[in-house]
């Protein structure tokens, strides 16, 4: 049986892959719209987070209707970089331009990077996908990790559509060290830094919206290790079908500096657009799973229904930072 489903999973997303760059520009648009709002709908746990999430960060600039929209937006931008995955295997080195504003503040940033390699950082916010695309296009090829499907056929067919712009895809598994030796032979890393993981030591406590999260630091770490540039960026979907792909800056941090810091400063860069297109950031995702309140605490309304207490978390917070902060 589980045979069948993976066979037919893979032909369906195959027959996805061979229509989706075949169709205009503005249907591709109607049906992201169509498929985020069904899914909206569809998925009440979903919904559900991501109406909590909103209230939690958001406070009360947003009333629940406006809540309500920005997760539909949500839903609907989320469904525009899955369905743009597939389409834009059409993209070329010579034709991705006339769907992308291209806004680097310090033009000598690629120069300098280009030289040296770099870690490049993005959150699950726009179109995460194509905004490692086009650096590709532009002549910077990342190694990015990215997690196995059960089903082999959809990793191979995942990281066919990924590399398509000169990107390496690697395994979950022995990750850190293959990151290590690309960085070190000037090379290309491209990661997702607003994961909410288990608390240990390759996370750190940073404030998000006010509000603690656990957040992986190998970004940091690694810029840290081999003396590199950590680059934000993000790719903001435009209402005509193109996109904004912006860089923010280049942190270059030093040994000695705090782990944790430098994860904040990449956070608050991310923090900002989300702020100014909330409807960007993927709001269904749980981002809050943990709580630096001790057990028996009671449950704090500050933070989403599905938080839950961590002792190991509250260790990872200095004891003057422990207490909740006024947003």
């Amino acid at each position: 049986m589980k045979k069948l489903r993976y066979f037919l999973e893979t032909a369906l997303l195959e027959t996805v892959a061979w229509i989706l760059p075949k169709v205009p520009r503005s249907l591709l648009m109607a049906l992201s719209r169509g498929a985020g709002t069904l899914a909206f709908y569809l998925d009440r746990r979903g919904r559900q987070t991501a109406l909590e999430n909103l209230r939690c960060a958001l406070g009360d600039r947003y009333d629940d209707a406006g809540r309500r929209r920005i997760a539909k937006g949500s839903y609907q931008t989320f469904a525009r970089t899955f369905l743009d995955l597939f389409w834009s295997a059409k993209l070329t080195k010579e034709t991705w331009q006339p769907f992308f504003d291209i806004h680097i503040p310090q033009p000598q940033i690629e120069e300098r990077v280009r030289e040296t390699g770099g870690v490049w950082v993005t959150p699950h916010f726009g179109n995460f996908e194509l905004i490692s695309m086009v650096w590709g296009y532009r002549g910077f090829p990342f190694t990015v990790v990215a997690q196995d499907f059960k089903n082999e056929a959809l990793t191979r067919l995942f990281r066919r559509l990924r590399e398509h712009s000169g990107h390496t895809i690697i395994p979950q598994e022995n990750a850190m060290l293959k990151l290590v030796k690309t960085l070190k032979r000037k090379g290309h890393a491209g990661l997702l830094t607003d994961l909410n993981i288990v608390p240990g030591k390759a996370a750190a406590a940073i404030r998000c919206f006010g509000l603690w999260t656990c957040v992986p630091t190998l970004h940091v770490e690694l810029a840290k290790r081999l003396g590199l540039s950590i680059i934000t960026g993000v790719c903001r979907p435009l209402p005509n079908g193109r996109y904004e792909a912006r860089l923010f800056e280049v942190i270059e941090p030093r040994p000695e500096d705090d782990t944790r810091e430098i994860a904040q400063r990449v956070w608050d860069d991310f923090e900002s657009v989300i702020r100014e297109h909330p409807e960007g950031w993927l709001w269904m995702y749980k981002h809050w799973r943990y709580t630096p309140h001790p057990k028996g605490a009671g449950r704090d309304p500050d933070y989403p229904f599905y938080s839950n207490p961590s002792p190991s978390f509250r260790e990872m917070l200095p004891e003057r930072l422990r207490a909740p902060i006024p947003r």
